[in-house]
């Protein structure tokens, strides 16, 4: 394999940014502009989300509720552009072996974590591993099987196979970020009260205050790594679950940044405003998708004829032009478009009431006197109205047509929501799932049988498939990319035929951020990147 030199990629982006490229440092990652000053330092930033985290560690915790502010609190070990390139973050430097097998980083010397220790290799091998037992990615690390620490500023990661996935997943805090050995190295990881008290991260902003449900404050950490960063003297996560009262708070500069967001109407009309800035940029590594999931171990979704009936009966055009303003795309599989893993040659489900109605006659499932064949229960991402509450109620009124009662389960928040699905307390949920940028982390968790786990976002349909897994694991471990297009692609026909879940739409993720805010996206992973290069023009008084 080719060796990461941080120089040759440096001056590759140099050659792409000519026109900033006297502002472009050896180190740091390149301004999404130009900027005709230096940054200034100072002010807070407010955030609103819908997503209130349970705790505030993304090595046990995957989504926009926890990576977000965890980005803050963590570093990784490298960070990502807008290019799809990997940069030095907390290691200046690594190298990759010819055969695959191993990854040298170097990490930053005199680095520290918010209580002043040291960040060595220790705390990188610490960390990896952790990541690798709790975190719900199961493939994202799975053929990691040590990490060597021949010296303090040396971690050398060693593979039982290639992972072409693996620079990409250093490349965010919300995947790998890396924790104080010394804190969270005693006990149960996913229980420590560390999580949400007392955070001790190393990244550009410590904690102040985390009141669940509420905010989550982070102030600067002076000491951090890169010196003169962050500019931004605080981040304030404003949470709250009625996304219209973020909107409102938006209108009235009270909430400077909404990242995520998936209302097509909000975001039309948050771009009117003079005083806000509309992009889609910073989504290209979320790859976010909705779909309709399945417990399979649940009669009648156990039965396939079923899942395809339901998903016949769905009408995505519908869905994407009333609902979602035409702005979204029906989806057609696990694998989002923009991927160069997608392809278009799976069994698609155009509406078709007919060929419903027929399988559920063949499934068994018979129209009684009054019109229905069976009662199923459908719960929703809470937090998002038109993705997930709107699809769910018109989902109550079309499987009506073929004979399905539906009945609509609301919960009052994502952790009530999370224990349930976590649980397979659930026949049906509609959900938001991430690519996250390769297949090899944000899919196969999805798919395979191993990763049937009482976790979130893992294989909570149950979904259990030997082919399935044996092509996932070809495509997780072969470096040439042809092959793996291939794997994927019969990986993508055999799932939309068994339909461990309906796919519904590709979601036109927005950010809306006040206009006088600089350097607002500049990685594929938007907010669930570091915001150490944020700053104000003029901060809001």
């Amino acid at each position: 394999m080719l060796e990461f030199s941080p120089k040759e990629r440096e001056q590759r982006r140099m050659l792409r940014r000519a026109a900033s490229a006297l502002l472009i440092g050896a180190f740091l990652l390149a301004p999404a502009f130009a900027q005709a000053q230096p940054p200034k330092k100072g002010g807070d930033l407010v955030i609103g989300s819908t997503q209130a985290p349970r705790h505030l560690n993304p090595a046990v915790q995957s989504g926009i509720a926890t990576g977000g502010p965890g980005a803050q609190l963590f570093a990784s070990l490298l960070r990502a552009d807008n290019q799809w390139q990997v940069h030095p973050y907390l290691a200046e430097k690594w190298e990759v072996a010819k055969d695959g097998l191993s990854v040298t980083l170097h990490l930053v010397k005199k680095a520290t974590f918010h209580d002043g220790k040291p960040i060595t290799s220790a705390d990188v091998a610490f960390s990896v591993m952790a990541t690798k037992a709790n975190h719900p990615f199961q493939a994202m690390l799975a053929p990691v099987e040590k990490v060597d620490t021949p010296d303090p500023s040396t971690a050398v990661i060693r593979l039982a196979r290639p992972h072409p996935a693996l620079l990409l997943a250093m490349s965010t805090p919300a995947l790998m970020p890396i924790l104080p050995k010394h804190v969270y190295g005693e006990g149960d990881l996913k229980t420590s009260a560390r999580n949400s008290t007392d955070v001790v991260g190393s990244g550009p902003f410590k904690l102040v205050e985390f009141k669940p449900g509420q905010h989550v404050v982070l102030e600067r950490f002076d000491k951090f790594f890169i010196p003169g960063r962050p500019y931004l003297d605080r981040i304030v996560y404003n949470l709250n679950p009625d996304q219209s009262n973020l909107v409102i708070s938006a209108e009235r500069g009270e909430v400077h940044m909404l990242p995520f967001l998936d209302s097509t109407r909000d975001a039309q009309r948050l771009a009117k405003n003079p005083n806000l800035a509309d992009t889609g940029d910073g989504y290209q590594g979320i790859g976010a998708l909705t779909w309709l999931a399945f417990n399979l171990d649940r009669k009648p979704l156990s039965d396939q004829k079923v899942r395809q009936a339901i998903s016949y009966a769905i009408d995505r055009k519908f869905i994407s032009k009333a609902l979602q303003g035409g702005l979204s795309t029906p989806a057609t599989g696990p694998i989002v478009p923009s991927s160069p893993f997608y392809t278009s040659e799976v069994h698609k489900y155009d509406v078709d009431l007919n060929k419903a109605n027929a399988l559920l006659d063949e499934a068994g499932y018979k129209k009684g006197a009054n019109g229905e064949r069976l009662t199923l229960t459908v719960d929703y991402l809470p937090g998002s109205a038109e993705s997930q509450k709107n699809i769910a109620e018109y989902l109550k009124s079309q499987l009506k047509k073929v004979g399905i009662n539906v009945e609509v389960r609301a919960s009052p928040d994502f952790a009530t929501w999370a224990k349930r699905v976590a649980a397979h307390d659930f026949d049906m949920t509609m959900d938001l799932v991430f690519n996250w940028g390769d297949p090899v982390i944000g899919v196969d968790r999805t798919y395979l049988s191993s990763n049937i786990r009482n976790i979130i976002w893992t294989n909570t349909q149950s979904y259990r498939n030997s082919k399935v897994d044996e092509l996932l694991t070809k495509a997780g471990t072969e470096i040439d990319t042809t092959k793996r297009k291939g794997y994927y692609a019969e990986f993508q026909k055999i799932v939309t035929d068994e339909l461990p879940v309906a796919w519904i739409n590709v979601v036109p993720y927005r950010t809306i951020y006040n206009k006088k805010l600089r350097n607002v996206t500049t990685s594929i992973w938007g907010t669930l990147a570091p915001l150490d290069e944020v700053y104000w023009e003029a901060p809001p008084k």
